[in-house]
């Protein structure tokens, strides 16, 4: 079990006054399986109004308003989370019995693509060659492998709205991309997916009491008769050091932060995550 402090602080400057702004957070863990919130503590500054619930995904959400001029925003969620290694499935299914109408009906939402999970034929003639031979929970790692084995993680490349398509023709990408590409490859061959988003300690075995610069991060799960959670961008099972914030279809359903403002001028943003290990 690793108990981890996540501080993730996100600073807004602008060209010029912004008379108000209207925002949504999605920046709160959520207690779960494997993951216990000892602490959870969210503030921007400025802001007039809030209030907090949950959206049709299960993810916590912060809606605010700032109602006031202001030329800078800064945004503070801290969060104290213990965080254990997932365990293996206890139910597993078979390909016939993911395949029932039951499943497919219930699962639909996470068997169909979304624009930015659609996968190119090249990807799903992938995923069908890596499937093969395997039963629905060892095909979804392979698959997961021989998408990562042809993306080179290069930061910059694209953004958290690039399609999985382009990402996959460019040969590069960050999590986002490898996570939306899995998703489509997943779900092509018919096993429900879905994504992930939250915090990366980026250390195996950290030392108590270092403070190391975190990142936002993102991974898969998909559904065998349980969702089983999956980084394809470290080819790792996720759990000990990963920190669920919200899950969807997509990056667009999990976005941390989405919001308008009014004023003229643009706007600058920094982002900083710091994670300590506690215990």
């Amino acid at each position: 079990m690793n108990r981890l402090r996540v501080v993730h602080t996100s600073t807004f400057r602008y060209a010029a006054p912004v008379q108000a702004s209207y925002n949504e957070a999605r920046m709160t863990p959520v207690s779960q399986a494997g993951q216990t919130v000892v602490s959870s503590r969210f503030e921007a500054q400025p802001h007039t109004w809030s209030y907090e619930y949950r959206d049709y995904w299960g993810t916590a959400v912060t809606a605010f308003e700032v109602l006031v001029p202001h030329e800078s925003m800064v945004i503070t969620a801290e969060h104290v989370v213990e965080v254990r290694e997932a365990a293996p499935p206890r139910a597993v299914l078979g390909w016939a019995a993911l395949r029932t109408d039951e499943v497919r009906d219930r699962m639909a939402e996470f068997l169909a693509d979304t624009p930015t999970t659609a996968a190119p034929d090249e990807v799903v003639e992938l995923a069908r060659t890596a499937a093969e031979g395997f039963e629905p929970s060892d095909a979804a790692v392979a698959v997961c492998e021989a998408l990562r084995d042809r993306l080179e993680y290069i930061p910059g490349v694209t953004t958290v709205h690039t399609p999985a398509a382009e990402a996959w023709q460019a040969g590069a990408g960050v999590c986002q991309d490898v996570a939306h590409l899995a998703l489509g490859a997943l779900r092509a061959i018919g096993i429900p997916a879905r994504y992930v988003s939250g915090y990366l300690h980026p250390t195996r075995g950290g030392e108590v009491g270092e403070t190391v610069t975190g990142e936002s991060h993102a991974w898969v799960e998909w559904w065998v008769g349980e969702w089983v959670a999956y980084d394809p961008t470290n080819r790792v099972p996720a759990g000990g050091h990963h920190v669920v914030l919200a899950r969807g279809r997509s990056y667009d359903d999990v976005a941390p932060l989405r919001g308008i403002y009014a004023g003229a001028g643009t706007q600058e943003l920094d982002v900083e995550v710091r994670i300590t290990r506690e215990a």
